[in-house]
């Protein structure tokens, strides 16, 4: 199953997809569950497929104006340098452990909307990226039992400000300017998605490839990353984790490639779908 999120009419609505269209489910389901974290939450993502049962579609996709999957978590947590040719260009020592840091709701946008450029700031990155979305609340989850956790996967562009994430050794600032990362388009389900460290990953910028991989060549699989996570803190249904970046990025380029208003950006994962963003300025 496929899920987006998007507005109707200005309101929060979620939906499943179905070829080039959209069978809306939330005017079924909202006034208990405004929303797919809300859903999660309760741990009735079962309802949505039931709710679209036998419904034709009543929205195109291309007519979407689409959300984060999940735009209301209570966390957003993203590995950091978890591939280890992108952990050469950026000239960081190795770690025993995942580098984890955290991303705030308002740092993100849905598949087609805009990424901000900050006025303050030339130095926009891109990173394509898998990400995954908790269906289960878990503390000191096991790593062989950590895929059973999560409830789909979806694409991530950790859209990264350079300078400022370099003005010390914490990610936080350069990681959280509004809009400046994307997070999309759908929500696919475990069962569509198959072997997830076997994912062919590739980011495009105007076009171009920029970045290359499969998930085969993490560092940290999937299943170490949530047992470790979950191991400092209890994951919960809704919860974000995005799970790194291979290398190619901008900022490890001579001369460095940075993003600018006209760009487009698009981040494919196999069987999980393609994040498209253009890039604005402030």
């Amino acid at each position: 199953m496929k899920v987006a999120s998007y507005l109707v009419g200005g309101t929060p609505a979620y939906g499943v997809v179905r070829g080039d269209g959209v069978v809306t489910v939330s005017h079924k389901l909202g006034k208990q569950y405004p929303s797919l974290g809300a859903i999660l939450r309760a741990g009735a993502l079962h309802r949505i497929a039931t709710a679209a049962a036998g419904e034709t579609p009543d929205v195109k996709v291309k007519d979407l104006t689409f959300l984060p999957v999940v735009w209301d978590p209570e966390k957003i947590l993203l590995v950091g340098l978890n591939y280890e040719a992108h952990r050469i260009e950026t000239g960081r020592d190795k770690t025993e452990h995942p580098s984890i840091f955290a991303r705030f709701n308002s740092a993100q946008v849905g598949h087609n909307q805009p990424m901000l450029r900050p006025k303050v700031s030339e130095r926009l990155d891109f990173e394509g990226e898998l990400a995954l979305v908790i269906g289960r609340r878990g503390r000191y989850i096991p790593r062989a039992e950590a895929l059973d956790y999560v409830a789909g996967y979806a694409c991530y562009n950790d859209g990264s400000v350079r300078d400022w994430q370099r003005h010390t050794t914490q990610f936080t600032p350069g990681k959280n300017f509004p809009k400046t990362g994307g997070f999309g388009p759908y929500l696919v389900t475990p069962d569509e998605v198959g072997e997830v460290q076997n994912l062919d990953l590739e980011t495009r910028l105007n076009g171009q490839v920029v970045q290359k991989t499969n998930t085969a060549d993490m560092t940290y699989t999937v299943a170490h990353c949530i047992e470790y996570i979950s191991s400092f803190t209890e994951l919960v249904p809704g919860d974000v984790i995005s799970t790194g970046t291979p290398s190619g990025v901008g900022a490890a380029r001579k001369p460095p490639l940075w993003m600018k208003a006209g760009d487009v950006v698009e981040v494919e994962i196999g069987k999980v779908g393609l994040l498209r963003n253009p890039i604005a300025d402030e």
